[in-house]
């Protein structure tokens, strides 16, 4: 069982990286932009899926890497939503 979980861990981490990387890549090939709500919810749920991984390995930089950037990613998202 403890490998099953350690598995799903590392795949929500891999989630976690796919999506802040595919949320960059998005924006720098001009097809999402910073005004868009999908690229902070990539960013979002990204470092949500990195900072659980890391927490789970005890892994502490990338979990406060990734909680700075998802912070910073709510506020730019508030924003965004207060203006709709």
């Amino acid at each position: 069982m403890i490998h099953k979980t350690k598995k799903i861990t590392e795949w929500i981490g891999w989630y976690g990286v796919v999506a802040i990387l595919g949320a960059y890549a998005l924006l720098s090939f001009g097809i999402l932009s910073s005004n868009n709500v999908w690229y902070y919810l990539l960013n979002l749920t990204g470092g949500a899926g990195i900072i659980f991984d890391a927490y789970a390995k005890r892994d502490y930089q990338p979990m406060v890497l990734n909680v700075i950037w998802s912070v910073f990613t709510v506020i730019a998202l508030a924003r965004i939503l207060m203006n709709f």
